[in-house]
């Protein structure tokens, strides 16, 4: 699952000496370094998990080793080189571990039962991981669940799995209050009854005894490819536009081929609008415009920056 000369996936942690945990969010190398984003630091003995405007500061300030900038995308991220990875978190390994042991706290106790459900209805275990908080056992009783799956094939069994567990009222969908919780910490672009409606039909998440889950999906190496271009950005669009391919809907980053000629691709970098929408339905969509500087392609980017300020997908209904 792993490739052995660069082990780094997205959704894995990375920790360095200094007491930073980063969440990896690139498959690929970026100058031998792990792109990345810094989620946690270390204060006295609690990890506190840190904001985006926060984050950047405090690498700024004290970690600029940290910032990279990449040519290749015209983009700034964090990045780490590999020789300054203390630990490394790796998802599977977590949640293996979770599993062999007896539950530690009621969270702990709704992973066993939410596994256990996932695989009775069609999903294999072994592409299972466990990402945030939990994966530094730094939850509390207000935290997720963020299950990770390994392989579209797989991804697409556990959406099923989801959506059988609901009806057979193993599992419930999110009711108002954490539908809100869940718009409010996404802070996007849409309104709350659209965010809810898009949300609603994802099924890659629900709730298990009163907690949330999300299931988002990591690529198996055979499945990659990998993108060699240099772009550079050239300002905002916003068009309207029939999806053609949905295959990669729920990707990271997630993709759709639109039927716009000046921008047929749509790369999707933030979490509110992966799996946005479907195959041949008619989207608005807003986001930076990038320029493969050889060739001279276009496509669209939601997400540019962390916050996606102005940057959305929705479907026109």
């Amino acid at each position: 699952m792993r490739n052995s000369d660069f082990p780094f996936l997205p959704k894995d942690f990375i920790q360095t000496a200094e007491g930073l945990i980063f969440a990896v969010v690139s498959y690929q190398q970026h100058q031998q370094k792990v792109g990345c984003f810094l989620r946690y630091i270390k204060i006295g003995h609690a990890w506190q998990k840190v904001a985006t405007d926060q984050a950047n500061q405090l690498l700024q300030q004290h970690y600029p080793q940290y910032l990279y900038q990449s040519e290749q995308f015209d983009a700034a991220f964090h990045a780490v080189a590999v020789e300054d990875i203390f630990i490394h978190h790796q998802p599977e390994q977590q949640l293996q571990l979770l599993l062999q042991n007896q539950p530690q706290d009621r969270l702990q106790e709704k992973l066993h039962n939410l596994v256990t459900i996932l695989v009775r209805n069609g999903v294999d275990g072994d592409f299972l991981g466990l990402t945030g908080s939990m994966l530094i056992n730094q939850q509390t009783t207000k935290s997720d669940i963020d299950l990770v799956i390994y392989g579209r094939e797989n991804f697409n069994k556990a959406r099923q799995a989801v959506q059988l567990a609901i009806t057979n009222g193993e599992l419930t969908v999110l009711d108002r209050q954490l539908m809100e919780d869940n718009f409010q910490r996404r802070a996007g672009e849409l309104a709350f009854d659209e965010f809810a409606w898009h949300e609603n039909r994802k099924h890659n998440k629900a709730v298990i005894e009163g907690s949330k889950f999300d299931i988002g999906m990591v690529c198996l190496q055979d499945a990659l490819t990998h993108d060699d271009g240099y772009y550079r950005k050239d300002g905002i669009k916003t068009v309207v536009a029939t999806i053609i391919d949905d295959k990669f809907a729920f990707d990271f980053p997630a993709s759709y081929k639109i039927d716009d000629q000046d921008t047929p691709d749509i790369l999707v970098y933030t979490h509110t609008y992966v799996g946005q929408a479907k195959q041949g339905e008619k989207i608005k969509v807003s986001g930076a415009v990038e320029v493969n500087v050889s060739t001279g392609n276009r496509r669209l980017i939601v997400g540019s920056s962390r916050e996606a300020e102005g940057e959305y997908i929705k479907v026109c209904r």
